[in-house]
C-alpha cells in the first residue's frame, strides 16, 4: 500500500533534516551524550523523528479507525491474488503505522476475521469442485503459500500475527472438514498412493485428534497385509518364504511411509503383532523360521547367489529379527545351526557368519552373542591347530589320509546330545587319532579330548565298481563300509564286533546305506533282520561321482527340537532366577509386584516371561536362602 500523503510527507522529512543537519549532529547528539552520563532524558531530538512524531499525532493518532480500514482492505485484495507478500510494505517507511494501526482491537480482529471467511468460502468450494485426493493437493498447496507469507510477517515482526494467520487457515481448512478427511482415511490408505498419504499426514498433522486416527489405519492395513503375505505358505521352503514374504511388506511401507516418520511406530507394532502371533495352545514359530531361513542363507548350497545379494537377504532378515520377542529361542536355533555348519564344513564364509554375529550383538548386546562368537573363535584357532598339527607330522609319519580335526570347547557348543552305545574306530583311522591326541597333550597340558564320532564326516572312494565313486558319509558309515575291504559278505553280527555299536544303531547306519543301493541283504521280506548277510553292491550306479549318504542322525529331527526346546525353558529359569538376585542384591527390599515388574522389563530384551514363571523362581530362590518372604507381598534379601 503507498499513501500519496505519506510519500509527500517523506520527502519533507528529507529536506528538513538536511537544512537542520547541523542541529542534528551538534546539538541533539551533545544533549543526548549528556543525558545519557547523568541518566535523563533527553529534551532535543533528532529533527527526523520529530517530524514524524508530528505525522503520527495528525495522521495516526487522530485517524487510526480510518488508517486500519484502508490498510485491511488494501491487503485483503493483495492476499486473494495469492502473493506471497501481500502486505506490500517498506518497513523502514511504515513501521509507525503498524505500531499505532496494527493492534488487536483496530486492525488484527477484524482481519482474522476476514481470513476465516475467505478461507470457508475457499475450502467449500474445493470440496464442490474436487475429490479427496484434488482437495488434499490444493489445501497442501495453500498451506505452502501461507509458510511463505508467514515468513515475510517475520520479516515484518508481525510473528505473533502470522501464526494466527496461518492457524485460521488451517482451522477454516482442515479442522471444520474433518469428519470428510477421517471418513475417506481408509480409502487412502488401502489405495496405497505414496503423494496422497503424504499430503493425509501433512493435513491430519495440523489437528490433535486427526493423525493418531491415520496412525491407527496405517498399522491396522499393515498388519492385514503381512497376514495376507504369510496365511499360505507351502510346507516345502517355508522359511525362506515366511521371511522374505515379511520383508517385501515391511520394505514396501518403510518405503511408502518413509517421508512421515512418525508413521514407522504404528509398522513396527503391526510388524511386530504378526511375527509374534501365537495360536492357541501352541509355540511361537517365528525365531525358528528365521534361524532356518538364515542358516539357508550361510550354507554353501547358496555360493550360485551373488555375495551382494546373500548380504541384501540377510539384512532384510536382521529388520524381522528385531520384532522378535523370543530372542532366546532364536539363539538357540542358530547356535545349533552355526555349530552344525562349522562341524560339517557347510558354511558359505567366515565373513558371512561374522558379519551375521556383529549385527546380533549390536541388537541385543554382548552377553546375547558371547557363545556364538567362542563357537567362531573355536574355528578360527582348529583352522590353525590343523595347521600346527600337519607340520608336526610332516618329518615323522605319513598317515596315507587327508584329514581335519575341529577342536571345540565344550561349555560354548550346543552339543547336548551325547551318544549312550560304545563305538570303535576303523584301523585306517587309528593312527592320526593316535598322533592328534600326542600332538595336543604337549600343545595344552591338562585337557581332555572327548571324541565325538557320531559328529564326524568323511570321504570314501570305491574304485571296485563300473567308475570311481566318492561317497560322503559319517563315521559310522564309513566303519561299516571298510568291512567290505577285505570281505565280499558280512553278517549282522560281524559288524556289530567290527564297530561296536548298539544293535539299534547299527541297523539304523546299514538302512541309510540300503536305501541309495550301495549295499545289498539277503533278507527275503527285504526287512533288515539280526541275522542277515550284507554284500557291496556291485552294479550301483549313479548321475553323480560323489555322492552324499544322509546320516541317521539327520532324521531324528523331531527328537533333537524337542530337546532344544526343554534346553530354551532351563536356560530362561536360570536367567530369571540371575535377574531376581541381580535386582534384589541393589535394592534389598522389594514389594511382589514392583519385583514381578523389574524382571519383566530387564527379561523383554531377550524374551517376555509369564508371571507364572517368574513366581516359581521366587520360589526356588527363597528354597536356596537367597531371599526371604517378609510378609504377604515383601521380600528381602539374604546375604
Amino acid at each position: 500500500m503507498r499513501l500519496r500523503y505519506l510519500d509527500k510527507h517523506n520527502k519533507a522529512v528529507k529536506y528538513m533534516d538536511n537544512l537542520y543537519s547541523y542541529l542534528n549532529e551538534h546539538k541533539a547528539a551533545n544533549d543526548i551524550t549528556s543525558d545519557a552520563d547523568h541518566n535523563q532524558s533527553s529534551l532535543l531530538k533528532d529533527v527526523g523523528e520529530l517530524t514524524q512524531a508530528a505525522w503520527e499525532n495528525m495522521m495516526i493518532s487522530a485517524s487510526q479507525f480510518e488508517v486500519a480500514r484502508k490498510l485491511l482492505d488494501t491487503i485483503i485484495s493483495n492476499y486473494k491474488s495469492k502473493s506471497s507478500d501481500y502486505f506490500k510494505i517498506n518497513r523502514n517507511e511504515y513501521n509507525n503505522i503498524f505500531k499505532q494501526a496494527l493492534g488487536e482491537e483496530i486492525f488484527e480482529g477484524p482481519f482474522l476475521t476476514k481470513m476465516g471467511e475467505y478461507y470457508k468460502q475457499e475450502a467449500s468450494h474445493l470440496l464442490k469442485d474436487s475429490n479427496c485426493s484434488q482437495y488434499m493437493k490444493k489445501v497442501v498447496a495453500w498451506l505452502e503459500i501461507e509458510n511463505e507469507r508467514r515468513e515475510h510477517l517475520k520479516r515484518l515482526q508481525l510473528v505473533g500475527l502470522s501464526v494466527k494467520v496461518k492457524h485460521e487457515c488451517e482451522h477454516r481448512m482442515v479442522g471444520d472438514n474433518l469428519q470428510f478427511l477421517l471418513r475417506e482415511c481408509q480409502n487412502i490408505v488401502r489405495q496405497g498412493d505414496k503423494d496422497d498419504i503424504d499430503n493425509m499426514a501433512k493435513l491430519l498433522q495440523t489437528v490433535n485428534t486427526g493423525l493418531p486416527h491415520m496412525i491407527k489405519e496405517l498399522q491396522d492395513h499393515i498388519h492385514s497385509e503381512a497376514v495376507r503375505a504369510i496365511s499360505n505358505l507351502s510346507k516345502e521352503n517355508m522359511p525362506t518364504q515366511f521371511v522374505e514374504s515379511l520383508v517385501e511388506v515391511r520394505n514396501r511401507f518403510d518405503q511408502l511411509l518413509s517421508a512421515q516418520r512418525q508413521f514407522m511406530n504404528g509398522l513396527d507394532k503391526a510388524m511386530s503383532s504378526v511375527v509374534n502371533h501365537t495360536e492357541p495352545n501352541s509355540i511361537c514359530k517365528s525365531p525358528e523360521l528365521l534361524a532356518k531361513y538364515c542358516d539357508s542363507l550361510l550354507r554353501k548350497p547358496a555360493k550360485g547367489m551373488p555375495e551382494n545379494n546373500v548380504e541384501a537377504k540377510l539384512d532384510g532378515l536382521l529388520k524381522i529379527f528385531k520384532y522378535i520377542d523370543d530372542k532366546d529361542v532364536f539363539q538357540k536355533y542358530y547356535a545349533r545351526m552355526l555349530a552344525k555348519r562349522f562341524i560339517h564344513d557347510l558354511s558359505l564364509s567366515m565373513d558371512s557368519e561374522e558379519y551375521v554375529i556383529s549385527k546380533l550383538k549390536q541388537e541385543c548386546g554382548y552377553e546375547y552373542t558371547t557363545k556364538l562368537h567362542r563357537i567362531y573363535t573355536d574355528r578360527t584357532m582348529s583352522d590353525n591347530l590343523n595347521n600346527n598339527f600337519n607340520n608336526f607330522i610332516k618329518n615323522q609319519v605319513d598317515l596315507g589320509i587327508s584329514f581335519q580335526i575341529s577342536v571345540f570347547q565344550a561349555g560354548a557348543w550346543p552339543l547336548s546330545y551325547v551318544p549312550s552305545h560304545t563305538f570303535a574306530i576303523p584301523q585306517e583311522l587309528e593312527k592320526t587319532v593316535q598322533m592328534f591326541e600326542s600332538f595336543y597333550c604337549q600343545q595344552f597340558n591338562g585337557r581332555k579330548l572327548n571324541w565325538m564320532h557320531h559328529l564326524c564326516m568323511g570321504e570314501v572312494k570305491i574304485n571296485c565298481l563300473s567308475k570311481a565313486y566318492t561317497i560322503l558319509v559319517n563315521t559310522y558309515q564309513m566303519a561299516v563300509l571298510l568291512a567290505f575291504n577285505n570281505n565280499q559278505a558280512v553278517s549282522d553280527k560281524e559288524l556289530q564286533v567290527i564297530t561296536q555299536l548298539n544293535e539299534r544303531e547299527l541297523q539304523k547306519t546299514i538302512k541309510s546305506l540300503l536305501d541309495i543301493k550301495m549295499l545289498n541283504h539277503d533278507s527275503q521280506k527285504g526287512e533288515i533282520e539280526t541275522e542277515s548277510t550284507y554284500s557291496l553292491n556291485m552294479n550301483f550306479t549313479s548321475n553323480r561321482t560323489r555322492v552324499r549318504v544322509v546320516p541317521s542322525t539327520q532324521k531324528d529331527a523331531a527328537q533333537e527340537m524337542e530337546q532344544t526346546r526343554r534346553s530354551i525353558d532351563e536356560d530362561r529359569k536360570m536367567y530369571l532366577q540371575a535377574t531376581i538376585v541381580r535386582i534384589m542384591k541393589a535394592r534389598r527390599v522389594l514389594p511382589h509386584n514392583t519385583l514381578i515388574q523389574e524382571v519383566i522389563n530387564q527379561s523383554r530384551a531377550r524374551f517376555n516371561p509369564s508371571v507364572s514363571m517368574i513366581k516359581k523362581c521366587i520360589e526356588v530362590l527363597i528354597n536356596n536362602e537367597y531371599m526371604e518372604r517378609s510378609s504377604a507381598d515383601k521380600y528381602n534379601y539374604l546375604a
